[in-house]
């Protein structure tokens, strides 16, 4: 898919209505005030000897550069958000609301624009080092916490 193709999922995730309770469908998952979906994701498994792993990184950290420009043409500079203590909380028992607690699961950070009253979000994420990087697009009307 390309940068444009991200751009009109993006814009359909901002119209479209928050379902009652979580929903997890293929490459999607939403919930009450949020929606998130993988826009793209590397192959599978990494080479024996690690190669690979750089190929796929160049290849969703250029993906990634990509639509961060293209949104902050459209909504102007991002905040880049920390997720690290929000992990950490989590693992000291504070209950995060969705959809930052599965972004704080899978990334170090977000790219975050203000539009209107929802969050527009674009990470980089990752289950495991294992797993497969994925770019990721979300929109919410939860504040981060």
């Amino acid at each position: 898919m390309t940068t444009a193709d991200h751009l009109d999922t993006i814009d359909r995730l901002r119209t479209r209505e928050f379902p009652a309770g979580p929903v997890v469908s293929g490459e999607q998952s939403a919930g009450p005030g949020y929606h998130l979906v993988q826009l793209s994701r590397t192959r599978d498994f990494w080479d024996d000897d690690g190669s690979g792993w750089e190929e796929a990184e160049e290849q969703i950290s250029a993906e990634y550069a990509a639509l961060a420009q293209a949104v902050t043409d459209r909504w102007g500079p991002p905040q880049i958000f920390a997720l690290g203590s929000l992990l950490d909380r989590g693992f000291d028992g504070e209950e995060i609301p969705e959809p930052w607690d599965e972004l704080c699961n899978t990334t170090d950070h977000v790219h975050l624009w203000r539009t209107g009253e929802r969050w527009l979000v674009v990470c980089v994420a990752q289950w495991d080092k294992e797993f497969p990087f994925m770019l990721m697009a979300g929109v919410t009307v939860v504040d981060p916490p």
